[in-house]
């Protein structure tokens, strides 16, 4: 028997669409394995009752099959659905590391990445990594077509998630197909800028570097009192803020001492728009760890 426990993720961090991700120390999912004859999936916490126990619907089963590693599965999720936090991603990269120590099959964390993407493609339709590569490797991560790289960062964030859904699928739906030059120009040097701040921990150039001109707008749209939190959170400190992955969760960078005030603060905007929310304080952590074996 084998327990991973596999970190929530930010994917995008505005200016980086379907390349950049973050491992965030809080939440998390809780993913044990015990080899068996056939694969089984429980599912319990965080929205549990709205997701697929059956294999072939559910994440970790593409998993089990590309490993070759039937197992009695069970996953306690932490990360809520249709959350913005790589909630199936989560599950998915538990269940690449455990499988992957339980059967010995011995992928490298690297090698672990493209498998576990391929369990993100039963939920999203593609099979993209920038969510199961934070919660794998942990860090910052830049994710291509040939390959992921990652830094270590100790950068503090606060996430906002309120008690609204956006699917990926949907959000996926309002990305633009087309960006002018100017919009092109501007998101390249502002993720060059978010880089930067990456390798130097600097939150406040991680902030400059998180604007967007081209998907956010277009997802925000999709989140009701994103535009007063965005605020809110800019008054009480915060040096960026963005829609987390597809949302509905939003993500603030900013210092170590203005965290609980910028939590507070998105708190209360959420609430003065008549929605129920919550704030992790958290930042930059590990990927996935392996619990007990």
């Amino acid at each position: 028997m084998v327990t991973v426990r596999a970190p929530a993720t930010s994917a995008n961090l505005g200016s980086g669409f379907d390349v950049f991700g973050a491992a965030l120390t809080r939440p998390a999912d809780v993913v044990t394995v015990e080899k068996a004859a056939e694969t089984t999936i429980e599912v319990t916490g965080a929205g549990a009752q709205y997701i697929p126990e059956d294999p072939e619907k559910n994440t970790v089963g593409a998993v089990v099959d590309a490993l070759d590693a039937p197992a009695r599965i069970h996953i306690d999720k932490g990360v809520r659905p249709a959350s913005g936090l790589g909630s199936s991603a989560a599950s998915a990269a538990g269940a690449a590391v455990a499988l992957n120590r339980l059967y010995d099959r011995g992928r490298s964390r690297s090698e672990l990445v493209p498998i576990a993407a391929e369990g993100e493609a039963v939920v999203s339709g593609v099979a993209h990594s920038d969510n199961v590569a934070p919660s794998i490797l942990g860090g910052f991560t830049v994710t291509t077509s040939e390959a992921t790289h990652a830094v270590d960062a100790a950068v503090p964030l606060v996430v906002c998630l309120p008690d609204v859904a956006v699917s990926t699928r949907d959000a996926r739906r309002v990305v633009p197909d087309t960006a002018s030059m100017d919009d092109l120009v501007e998101t390249v040097g502002n993720a060059a800028t978010l880089a930067v701040g990456m390798c130097r921990s600097d939150p406040d150039l991680v902030g400059a570097g998180m604007n967007d001109p081209v998907v956010t707008p277009e997802r925000a749209r999709l989140i009701t009192g994103y535009d007063e939190v965005r605020v809110a959170a800019f008054e009480a400190g915060a040096s960026g803020v963005t829609v987390s992955g597809a949302g509905p969760a939003i993500i603030a960078v900013c210092r170590e001492d203005r965290r609980r005030g910028v939590a507070a603060a998105m708190l209360d905007a959420f609430s003065e728009a008549g929605i129920d929310a919550r704030a992790y304080q958290t930042k930059i952590g590990k990927g996935s760890t392996v619990l007990e074996e």
